[in-house]
């Protein structure tokens, strides 16, 4: 099976090349725009006849698209989210190649949900930035196109190669510098938020499992169980062998939330290496802690436009592609850690 991967260089692209090249039936091309591929195009300013005329000649019998941008103005996310994503619906539907299309969509695409319901992929989407946004009209695109397709709407990916600007990459960075420097305190916020964590090389087998399936539509691919960000910190730092105290700082909702540098007044201790749960969440602070604390960079609550809660239903994803997660949060940690160690 000839597959073309687009945005094989990005965190996703990295595993779902590395998992499609270990299965022997495949034959991988990597198209982007950096160096690294196989044939250099950037889908955000490229015609679609110009791709069209590259299927014909490949002729592949899947076409895998990760590529997109996760940050920028909206402008540049639409550019390349969005206006890339219907190229290449464009250039599939001319193309006498008839490949199957595996598009990477994203759990900002539902936008913020209430506390304790889990997300099926009826959920009436409504998208809380920018980000999300661009996405969203991707996937519209994909199915609505007509192509044999299907969206992958992945939840949040940890794991190996996690960035060090998402919540756990940044996490395990502050941790690193706390014993780095001997620091016995970290102020942390945004530790109430709940996430639904899903292994990086559990998102490349259920892309693998979409490239041999017929499904089409949308499936949620997640854990199916929501995590607070603050038992993932106390694992973290159980992992990490932190035992000083992890300082929660309380950062409001209200109009100022999420302005740079915009610290609430109160907030709770826990000590490193606790069993995560009530009594050791969110008690009061105890005690006096160093001068000088590690403070994580401050972050506005949701960046990722979803609100305090998120978690998958992910029956959908089980009944027609066969996959579920296997990677528990606590290994995705241990993977995170031993990157930010190797730093030390």
């Amino acid at each position: 099976m000839r597959v073309l991967l687009l945005g094989a260089a990005g965190y996703l692209g990295r595993f779902i090349a590395e998992r499609l090249l270990a299965d022997p039936a495949v034959h991988l091309t990597a198209l982007g725009r950096g160096d690294d591929a196989d044939v250099r195009f950037d889908l955000a300013t490229g015609s679609p006849g110009a791709l069209t005329r590259f299927l014909d000649a490949v002729h592949p019998g899947v076409v895998v698209n990760c590529a997109g941008a996760i940050r920028g103005t909206a402008t540049e996310l639409t550019r390349h989210n969005t206006i890339a994503t219907a190229t290449l619906c464009e250039s599939l539907r001319r193309s006498a190649c008839g490949a199957r299309l595996v598009h990477v969509g994203c759990a900002s695409e539902y936008g913020p949900s209430p506390r304790g319901s889990s997300l099926a992929e009826d959920t009436a989407p409504r998208p809380g930035g920018p980000y999300g946004l661009s996405k969203l009209a991707a996937t519209e695109l994909v199915t609505g196109s007509g192509l044999d397709a299907i969206v992958l709407r992945v939840f949040s990916p940890t794991g190996p190669g996690t960035p060090a600007g998402s919540p756990l990459g940044r996490l395990a960075d502050s941790m690193r510098r706390a014993l780095q420097h001997g620091e016995t305190e970290l102020r942390l916020t945004g530790l109430g938020v709940q996430r639904d964590f899903v292994d990086v090389r559990d998102v490349a087998r259920a892309v693998h499992a979409a490239t041999l399936s017929a499904a089409r539509g949308v499936v949620n691919i997640g854990s199916g169980q929501a995590v607070r960000l603050r038992d993932a910190a106390t694992t973290l730092a159980r992992v990490s062998g932190f035992t000083g105290l992890l300082h929660e700082v309380d950062v409001p909702h209200g109009p100022h939330a999420g302005h740079p540098g915009h610290i609430g007044h109160s907030g709770h201790d826990i000590r490193a290496g606790a069993v995560p749960g009530p009594r050791a969440a969110d008690r009061s602070p105890q005690g006096a802690g160093p001068e000088r604390p590690v403070d994580a960079p401050p972050v506005p609550p949701y960046p990722d436009g979803c609100g305090p809660w998120q978690q998958a239903d992910v029956r959908a994803a089980r009944d027609r592609l066969g996959w579920r997660s296997r990677i528990n949060l606590e290994e995705s940690l241990a993977d995170i850690w031993m990157e930010a160690a190797c730093r030390l």
